[in-house]
């Protein structure tokens, strides 16, 4: 990572900077962190209990509850809204992150989720990814830390947005 820009190297757009997110996001993402940070107050991070369902109303569609468990790691969706299996065209509960995460393949995914567990900070990724019907969709996800203790991360919340950008043609 660069430490000026919070953006990490490659070809995969992500960053741990929030306020480079809150530039460029839509107005639901930035929301639903700073409702997370709400319920951080003077903590790095807030617990699963802080976090009420009928406050969350307005992205369940779009988050996901992904348990985290060690030695060795394992990340398993827990809870995927609609518009999450939607995307997907199944619901991949109680499966592994590393079977079922969207995009091209689950090594940008498990990155994202190793940043958010191992340095206790979110993190902000956007790209372009082929829908199961064909066409490319533009999504943005935010993943935020949730600790019972307020110390290890075993459990990460996310708020993933998607909206269509172009077909994908055939080039035969």
């Amino acid at each position: 990572m660069d430490p000026s820009s919070g953006i990490y190297p490659g070809d995969y757009p992500r960053t741990t900077d929030m306020a480079a997110m809150a530039e460029r996001c839509y107005p639901d993402t930035l929301a639903f962190y700073q409702y997370w940070l709400g319920k951080a107050g003077t903590r790095a991070m807030p617990s699963r209990a802080d976090l009420d369902p009928a406050e969350m109303k307005r992205w369940l569609s779009c988050i996901q509850l992904i348990d985290v468990f060690e030695n060795p790691r394992r990340l398993i969706y827990r809870l995927v809204g609609e518009s999450e299996c939607a995307l997907r065209g199944y619901n991949p509960k109680g499966r592994a992150v590393a079977e079922a995460a969207l995009g091209q393949g689950t090594s940008d995914a498990l990155g994202n989720y190793a940043i958010v567990i191992d340095e206790k900070r979110p993190v902000y990724d956007w790209s372009r990814i082929p829908h199961p019907n064909g066409f490319l969709v533009g999504q943005e996800c935010v993943l935020l830390p949730l600790s019972d203790d307020g110390e290890k991360v075993n459990m990460v919340v996310t708020y993933g947005k998607v909206v269509p950008v172009y077909p994908v043609r055939d080039r035969r």
